[in-house]
């Protein structure tokens, strides 16, 4: 797929904000750990994505009991939902100037519901190295989840599955969107934050 930037300034995809936050001393803390253990930008942006898929809960895989959405409040409670992580990957990545944009799937919320669709949040990352971007994602492996770092093939934790309407947006955004933001930040409990997530773009 050809990958649409929402905004040709790519200083956009480096920038901080309220909630992509990596001037916050925890951010920092993490990204100068994780520079130190890698030279080149594809090793950098390997070990931000593991660190944030690895050590960071999913928060519907552990039952979560708070809500995150700024990237600093993801690293300092270690859980969030997919778009929560996604906040989180793309502070770290910008901290060590590797523009990090947001995209978008909408996908079935459980095989169960095949009527109920969500959005779920993923990142693209640019590296320079290789002159274009690339799409991961962080959400975090489980059974019937397998998500990895590639840069020949997109290793994504979902399938989109056309036949059930599901849909793979071909736009790299540089801030969240604002209904998923707007989500995160009302909801104070998992449960009336599943139920009320947005649908689509």
């Amino acid at each position: 797929m050809n990958w649409q930037c929402e905004i040709s300034d790519m200083n956009e995809y480096l920038a901080t904000s309220d909630v992509i936050d990596f001037d916050a001393p925890n951010i920092q803390a993490i990204a100068n750990k994780l520079s130190q253990q890698a030279k080149t930008d594809v090793e950098i942006a390997k070990k931000a994505y593991e660190f944030v898929r690895d050590n960071i809960a999913h928060s519907c895989d552990i039952n979560g009991k708070v809500v995150t959405c700024e990237a600093s409040s993801v690293l300092r409670h270690q859980e969030g939902i997919c778009f929560a992580k996604s906040h989180l990957l793309a502070a770290i990545l910008r901290c060590m100037g590797i523009p990090a944009g947001f995209c978008y799937q909408r996908l079935v919320f459980h095989d169960d519901r095949p009527n109920y669709l969500t959005l779920h949040g993923l990142n693209a990352i640019y590296l320079n190295s290789i002159d274009r971007w690339i799409r991961v994602d962080a959400r975090g492996n489980k059974k019937g989840v397998r998500a990895e770092f590639c840069l020949d093939r997109e290793l994504l934790a979902y399938p989109v599955r056309t036949e059930l309407a599901e849909i793979d947006y071909p736009n790299v955004y540089a801030q969240p969107n604002h209904q998923v933001v707007s989500a995160l930040k009302n909801y104070t409990n998992l449960q009336d934050l599943l139920a009320n997530l947005p649908s689509k773009l």
